[in-house]
């Protein structure tokens, strides 16, 4: 008895270890199989700074920019941003030096389990954006923007059904002030209607003229969305209604500098979570819907720059209870301002300008007395 007992433990010990060895084995089929394809990815880029100097040895989790999931080495997040994105508050010079530039490796689909990948603010000039991004369909956050992609956005990212987070928006910060015109373009948008667990989708200044007004009834079967971005988009004619509004959670809606010759579209007001309205720079015409005051979440408010008309007394004896941004700057608005504009609580910036106003400024701002904010008033 006690030898069969023996040759039990033995076997037992044999068995435990042989499984012990062949996860480790596994482990370590994953580390080098997953530093592999980050080293071809790297091999593809110029690296002027020296960014991805730590990309060295067998422990690329903790490699810059690497985020791993802990216990199996698998690479969840690449997050490589440009540390200086190119906008008016830095030098020109310091986000040059910094981009990553070159050619994207199509390695990165053996990074099977990758969530997030930021490649934002670098400069992929001359090329576009890889059809492959679409096969990477753990992908949850993925942001191409300000990367100077060009050619036509690929419709393989509709396959990203997982997908929460993304933004292509065209390497245009200058804008109008040096006249950069984008080289990204979608003409077909229909494969948007595939990413259902989209929230943020960011798409400044990608050329949407070929998709018509298509583009209302395309979001709204995106009932996750929380934030839609179409800022200067060659968008044009009129805002259309969809059938049925299924936008519920949407809480940021920003298509400025446009060319929308439309009225305001009346089911907005029907989005009760809007935080924020931006339709400036547009060719809106007729009144402001006086239900924009009720908007119980509405915070910031941006029509400035259109041919809105009417008078603006009625509009602003509305509540307004949370707004805290309210532009209606070069309209064709008239009356007086009411001094219950004062009590406006939340209110920090308002811009009039640039109408046929009337109301001196001691009345406009009777009752902020009662309140804590101070409003910068441009009238």
């Amino acid at each position: 008895m006690e030898r069969i007992s023996v040759f039990i433990l033995v076997f037992l010990y044999f068995i435990s270890t042989k499984i012990a060895c062949n996860g480790h084995t596994h482990i370590n089929n994953n580390v080098q199989f997953e530093r592999r394809a980050l080293i071809d990815f790297k091999s593809g880029l110029t690296d002027p700074n020296n960014r991805l100097s730590s990309w060295k040895g067998n422990n690329y989790c903790y490699w810059h920019g690497i985020g791993c999931e802990n216990g199996t080495g698998f690479v969840v997040s690449i997050d490589l941003r440009n540390p200086y994105p190119y906008t008016l508050e830095y030098e020109y010079e310091n986000q040059r030096y910094m981009n990553l530039s070159g050619v994207i490796s199509p390695s990165l689909i053996k990074l099977k389990y990758l969530k997030y990948l930021d490649l934002s603010f670098n400069s992929f000039k001359a090329i576009p954006i890889p059809q492959f991004f679409g096969s990477m369909k753990n992908l949850i956050y993925l942001n191409l923007s300000h990367c100077g992609f060009i050619g036509e956005i690929p419709s393989t990212l509709g396959n990203l059904s997982n997908l929460q987070y993304l933004d292509f928006s065209s390497d245009s910060t200058f804008y109008k002030d040096f006249g950069y015109s984008s080289d990204l373009f979608i003409e077909n948008i229909e494969w948007m209607t595939n990413l259902v667990s989209l929230k943020h989708l960011g798409a400044n200044y990608v050329n949407l003229s070929m998709v018509g007004s298509q583009w209302v009834e395309v979001l709204n079967k995106l009932p996750m969305l929380i934030e839609l971005h179409l800022d200067g988009c060659s968008l044009f004619g009129s805002i259309p209604s969809p059938s049925s509004t299924n936008l519920t959670s949407l809480a940021v809606i920003a298509i400025s500098s446009n060319k929308f010759n439309s009225t305001f579209p009346e089911w907005f007001l029907n989005v009760s979570g809007l935080v924020s309205i931006d339709i400036s720079e547009n060719e809106l015409h007729g009144r402001i819907p006086l239900g924009l005051g009720e908007l119980p979440n509405l915070q910031h408010l941006d029509l400035s720059a259109n041919d809105l008309e009417g008078s603006i007394s009625p509009m602003l004896r509305k509540s307004w209870k949370k707004i805290e941004f309210l532009n209606l700057g070069a309209n064709d608005l008239h009356g007086s301002i009411p001094s219950s504009i004062g009590k406006f609580c939340n209110l920090k910036y308002l811009d009039l300008s640039g109408n046929n106003l009337n109301g001196s400024l001691p009345d406009i701002i009777n009752g902020t007395e009662t309140c804590n904010s101070k409003i910068l008033c441009l009238i």
